[in-house]
């Protein structure tokens, strides 16, 4: 199985997949929606996690392959870092979808009549394609050698992103329980906005295994999709209102434990 970044790239996102899942499950425990100040730490650990990872797990070996190239070592980090923002601001524009922010409903995207429900779903899919590609291209760039990532480091970034998936699913699931949507149905549709994980990585996993020239490019790309939807989602959530340093610890708290993992084992 580890001589196959394919095998490796979907168990990554099958691990992924299984934490919101996981998260989904709160719909059957909880009774009532959950307090807003336990919802901000959990967007504001998500954030810290994306963000932490971002640095360790992708531009930092993006950055240590481009020093090897015969351009200058910055280039090929930024413009990646950029084209994965871009990327994620493109898809958040053509796909609909909506958040829940305070109770508030925000719809984003073309204006096509969906239900609520397919709606929440989409948004989080959205989120899941950058983290299913991270997953995808570094275990891709194990795979390849001579990368510097190694499969501890591989674990580390499936690890952490699975962990802040753990509350992405229950942003799905506990919203739509609490508007009237079955328990049933709510678990059924948080845990499928994951589903996208897994396929995301087998294809970040085949893009740099296939076309091992763009590595570092694709090492930032992904971090720079993880950004655009840390800021743009996750840190607005997770500092909503009064809330906000529920929010920060959160994040603080988060950063935190990705950094540990990373560090801890490499």
């Amino acid at each position: 199985m580890f001589d196959s970044p394919i095998a490796l790239a979907l168990f990554g996102g099958l691990i992924t997949w299984t934490f919101t899942s996981l998260g989904s499950a709160l719909v059957f425990i909880f009774f009532s929606e959950i307090k807003p100040k336990v919802l901000a730490t959990m967007y504001g650990f998500a954030a810290g996690v994306m963000t932490a990872a971002s640095f360790w797990s992708l531009l930092a070996p993006s950055i240590e392959l481009s020093s090897k190239m015969d351009l200058p070592k910055w280039i090929i980090p930024v413009l990646g870092f950029l084209f994965g923002s871009f990327f994620i601001w493109i898809l958040d524009k053509v796909l609909p979808h909506m958040h829940i922010v305070n109770g508030h409903e925000e719809k984003e995207g073309p204006k096509i009549q969906l239900s609520k429900s397919v709606l929440l779903f989409l948004a989080i899919t959205l989120h899941n394609i950058p983290e299913g590609l991270a997953v995808g291209v570094t275990f891709g760039a194990f795979s390849i050698g001579q990368s510097g990532i190694t499969l501890a480091s591989a674990m580390a970034l499936t690890l952490g992103i699975g962990l802040q998936n753990f509350p992405e699913g229950a942003a799905v699931s506990l919203p739509l329980k609490t508007s009237g949507v079955s328990k049933l149905k709510s678990f059924a549709l948080g845990s499928l906005s994951g589903l996208v994980e897994p396929i995301a990585a087998v294809i970040g996993a085949l893009t740099v295994t296939k076309l091992t020239l763009i590595l570092p490019a694709a090492l930032s790309f992904s971090a720079g999709a993880m950004i655009y939807v840390v800021i743009e989602e996750l840190v607005p959530e997770a500092v909503a209102e009064e809330h906000n340093h529920f929010g920060v610890f959160g994040f603080i708290f988060g950063f935190a434990i990705m950094m540990i993992l990373d560090i801890a084992l490499n």
